[in-house]
């Protein structure tokens, strides 16, 4: 079925932003910028959005007028809206909140059971929930409470990550494997305790520099991740389990990253069966500096096509959907909307991974298009 890109996904102030990403055409995706309500493409002057980012100032590049922005559509047609990224690699970030360390201590202690993390969370939250939150993380009193939760039996290596030196970074999807707005996004059909992570996504040239930032959705299966740390690979890595978009703000004048150290994110999800949770998470109440978090990911390695870093989430759904002290957990159906006024809203139908579309289109099939737009030019 095509769907119609709804405008007011767009950021509030879309009118003064430059927004890039990609379209499909008939020969294949092309990268664009958006601007006050036109689409543009790119492709004439740069090959892709990783090269656009590369550029010394990405928006000044002009491109063809391609369609307006009510003329984008998913599912089909001749304008498809993308997911915005193309051959960066897909990092990402976690515990960098106190309450999603509190949460994945949880996942740890309960191995993965549902039904064992209300007495678990309980009992952390009064042993260490006041601590965690006060705490900067590598400073001496971090080592404090460390060595306090340690004689206590209370350490975790989610704890470790959470007020330790060294974050938490993981690759999370491989290059071209995201999805966009509109699209499905995948759990696996063998997952029993499941959530969205919604969350500010910054992009980063093969520089080091941050150029823009987006919404992402960082779906996480806490069944798999609570049994092991070493399942984390399955826990995010699975098909349309990475949801990006809708467009890449450009930083310019009317958006730095200040705006993105005081983002408000609201999370709605609408079940199929009438069930509604509503969260919110404040960028403010981050632990590690998203810039820091950009340093580290980058560590003593290169990205030659850069990279897009999910910062890590505050919301961690613990209102019960089913039965008293289960949590939340999603079902087939779900309607996911991530919002932030500056970057708009991300919206994904939460389906199981097996049933979404097969991701098939991948770094030969872009070189391919690309060969092949370059000849028809």
């Amino acid at each position: 079925m095509v769907t119609r890109f709804d405008i007011a996904a767009l950021p509030v102030d879309h009118e003064q932003a430059v927004l890039a990403g990609r379209v499909g055409l008939a020969h294949g995706p092309v990268p664009v910028l958006l601007r006050a309500g036109r689409v543009f493409d790119v492709s004439g002057e740069i090959d892709t959005v990783a090269d656009l980012f590369d550029l010394t100032d990405p928006a000044a590049v002009t491109g063809r007028d391609l369609c307006g922005v009510d003329e984008l559509t998913v599912g089909g047609g001749d304008f498809e809206l993308l997911s915005p990224i193309d051959l960066q690699c897909v990092k990402a970030c976690g515990v960098t909140f106190a309450v999603s360390a509190i949460e994945r201590v949880i996942e740890e202690r309960a191995r993965g059971d549902a039904n064992k993390a209300a007495a678990i969370r309980a009992e952390l939250e009064d042993r260490v929930g006041s601590g965690i939150r006060n705490v900067v993380p590598g400073s001496e009193s971090a080592a404090g409470l460390k060595a306090a939760l340690i004689e206590a039996g209370m350490w975790s290596q989610y704890l470790e990550v959470a007020i330790g030196p060294d974050a938490e970074v993981f690759t999370k999807a491989p290059v071209l494997s995201s999805v966009g707005w509109g699209r499905q996004v995948g759990i696996r059909s063998d997952s029993t305790w499941n959530n969205p992570e919604p969350e500010v996504v910054l992009a980063v040239n093969a520089g080091g520099k941050v150029v823009g930032a987006m919404l992402g959705n960082d779906v996480n299966l806490r069944d798999f991740e609570g049994r092991s740390a070493l399942l984390l690979g399955k826990a995010k890595d699975n098909n349309a389990a990475c949801a990006l978009g809708p467009f890449v703000r450009l930083f310019d004048e009317s958006f730095t990253i200040d705006d993105v150290r005081g983002a408000e994110l609201d999370l709605r999800i609408d079940g199929a069966d009438g069930y509604v949770l509503e969260g919110h998470s404040s960028m403010n109440q981050i632990s590690r500096d998203p810039l820091e978090l950009v340093r580290q990911t980058m560590s003593e390695h290169h990205y030659p096509d850069g990279f897009v870093l999910m910062l890590g989430t505050l919301f961690a759904p613990v209102q019960d959907r089913d039965e008293p002290g289960r949590g939340f957990t999603h079902k087939v159906g779900d309607m996911v909307h991530i919002r932030s006024d500056k970057l708009g809203t991300l919206t994904n139908h939460v389906v199981h991974s097996c049933d979404a579309p097969a991701w098939q289109f991948g770094i030969r099939e872009l070189f391919r298009s690309i060969s092949e737009r370059r000849v028809s030019a």
